[in-house]
């Protein structure tokens, strides 16, 4: 069996992509489409019997794929490249071929018009649907082996081969567009114990070959090409992440890889943003007609058609409500809680990143003062928790027993006592806010019908209210260089500073650019602790970083594809932060 060269070829097919890319020396296939109308679009892709989930544009006469479905799905494996509108790929290849890229509603699409026809594929749109016609092959041989790092699987094929890949936490789908051989025998994939792989089945119907199996959690599968011979891999590995150095979009760098801190090593997967006039950060959520509510980053970030996208802040999972900072437009869509981490910003990318507490007084005509504890929080305490309609039209209560003080206009128009927790349904007034009194009903006395009051706010560190925008996490990690996560500080359990689980963080840079980061187990082993997620972000240069909710909302959301993890192991969050760009000319 020919495994070690095949691995020996693919570094080198990576190499001389990326030497090639540095030199300039690979000429454009077509010229930009970006400014023509889209004639025809859709979100799924069909190949003989199977469809798969892969957004598509026509543009004139030319078809453009979104690239990391299209990668997942269909095998095209993207190389390393330093600019974006030339995308190198590689596919039954040792030399990489280049494509052109644009951008639209949050896909960056790869123009496979020239490149397909070059390999005897019809790209036909039909509706919502690109059927993709391709020349079929004979599966000659196929093979196994256990590896020190996992299993592989090899198919020899006669010629370059379309196939399909599906994949859930624990089970894979590879759709083979070929008829089997004569000499082909499944019966040399499917017998044989696995390090990693549990069962596999192999069918053959129709003209294609499928073949099923399952994996260990802590693993996961990679299907990719080789030339000379023809050759399908299947690796099933914990050692997973491929290094990758992608200059995705101008301004926008994807990479990952295995980052290392004491004897454990780390993969990380990184956006870095270099921050322009094209690039807009803003907070999103699932529903922005109402704050409670959780969603996964997936749906909220092409929804809100982002074309990057990661986790923020923390929420309670029961009732689905935000614990953390949450602030657009000059708004405070949430408050912080617990004088936790939060990282803000303003339209001139500047930023600033430290522990942040926000009260306000509410002083009545009468010259009396009342604390309001949190602005929009899911996060309760005695005392006054205030409502606007950022939170939504209505208000249900959070804990039994709270008594509701409608202001309208700085004037209290009504009190009314509210019925247990999460039941019943009252209205935020647009031109004013909800008070939410807990365990303290007496404030009600300072609060009549009639009464007009004022809020000042209070906020610390106070140049925060320079920053029009704002999300939370916590802790800190990183703050001038030095690394001070310290999660008791900030409000969080004991059994929270000790977890050692997956982590999202965002860091600022020395030249001012942001780091969005997601760090997973270990091969074989755990996640990071705090501290070991803080030492990674040094080691990435951040200056400043900032812990994000973690372990299954752990989430980094590229061009429609979550690049970290398979969307079946992560959770639904609250909210996230969105990084949208204006499509280059």
């Amino acid at each position: 069996m020919s495994l070690s060269l095949g691995v020996a070829i693919v570094v080198e097919a990576a190499s001389s992509a990326l030497s090639a890319e540095q030199n300039q020396a690979v000429p454009k296939l077509v010229p930009a489409v970006a400014q023509l109308p889209t004639q025809a679009q859709g979100t799924s892709v069909t190949l003989g019997n199977t469809t798969v989930p892969i957004p598509w544009e026509q543009r004139g006469d030319r078809i453009g794929l979104a690239d990391l479905p299209l990668m997942s799905h269909l095998g095209l494996d993207l190389q390393n490249s330093t600019t974006a509108d030339q995308q190198p790929l590689v596919w039954f290849s040792d030399d990489a071929d280049f494509v052109s890229t644009w951008f639209s509603q949050g896909y960056r699409y790869l123009d496979l018009t020239a490149w397909a026809a070059q390999r005897g594929w019809h790209l036909v749109p039909d509706g919502n649907n690109l059927r993709i016609q391709a020349p079929t092959g004979t599966v000659m041989a196929g093979r196994r082996g256990k590896q020190t790092w996992g299993d592989r699987l090899v198919l020899d094929v006669d010629r370059p081969v379309l196939w399909s890949f599906d994949e859930d936490a624990t089970a894979f789908t590879l759709t083979i567009q070929a008829q089997a051989g004569a000499a082909f025998d499944p019966a040399a994939l499917t017998t044989g114990e696995g390090n990693e792989l549990n069962s596999l089945t192999v069918t053959t119907s129709g003209g294609q070959i499928q073949i099923r199996g399952t994996f260990d959690s802590t693993s996961r599968p990679r299907v990719w090409s080789l030339p000379n011979p023809n050759r399908i891999v299947i690796d099933i590995s914990q050692t997973d992440v491929v290094p990758r150095e992608i200059r995705w979009a101008p301004g926008v760098l994807w990479k990952q890889q295995y980052l290392r801190v004491g004897d454990r090593a780390f993969p990380v997967h990184q956006i870095w943003l270099s921050l322009s006039d094209r690039t807009q950060l803003m907070p999103i959520w699932g529903n922005p007609a109402q704050l409670p509510g959780i969603t996964p980053l997936k749906t909220m970030a092409e929804n809100a058609q982002a074309y990057v996208a990661i986790n923020a802040g923390f929420f309670n999972r029961n009732n689905q409500l935000p614990l953390g900072a949450i602030r657009r437009d000059g708004q405070w869509i949430s408050g912080p809680i617990l004088g936790r981490g939060a990282i803000a910003w303003n339209a001139q990318r500047q930023f600033t990143l430290s522990r942040l507490s926000l009260a306000h007084t509410l002083t009545t005509q009468q010259g009396q003062s009342l604390t309001v504890n949190h602005i929009n929080s899911g996060y309760v305490q005695a005392g006054i928790g205030l409502y606007t309609t950022a939170w939504g039209r209505t208000y249900t209560p959070i804990v039994d027993g709270e008594l509701l003080i409608t202001v309208e206009g700085n004037r209290v128009t009504r009190q009314t006592p509210a019925g247990g927790a999460g039941t019943g349904t009252y209205p935020i007034p647009p031109q004013g806010y909800l008070l939410a009194l807990r365990s303290f009903n007496s404030a009600a006395q300072s609060l009549p019908v009639g009464t007009t009051v004022a809020l000042t706010p209070d906020l610390r560190p106070p140049n925060f209210a320079n920053f029009p925008s704002a999300i939370g996490g916590g802790p800190v990690l990183v703050q001038n260089g030095q690394i001070v996560a310290n999660a008791q500080a900030e409000g969080f359990s004991a059994a929270f500073a000790a977890q050692a689980a997956p982590r999202s963080a965002i860091g600022v840079t020395p030249d001012g650019n942001l780091m969005l980061v997601a760090i997973h187990f270990s091969p074989g082993g755990r996640g990071p602790t705090l501290r070991e997620a803080a030492e990674i972000m040094r080691q990435l240069g951040a200056t400043d970083a900032l812990n994000l909710d973690g372990g299954n909302s752990t989430s980094l959301y590229l061009g429609g594809t979550l690049i970290n993890r398979h969307g079946s192991t992560v959770g639904r969050v609250h909210n996230g932060l969105g990084v949208f760009l204006a499509a280059p000319e």
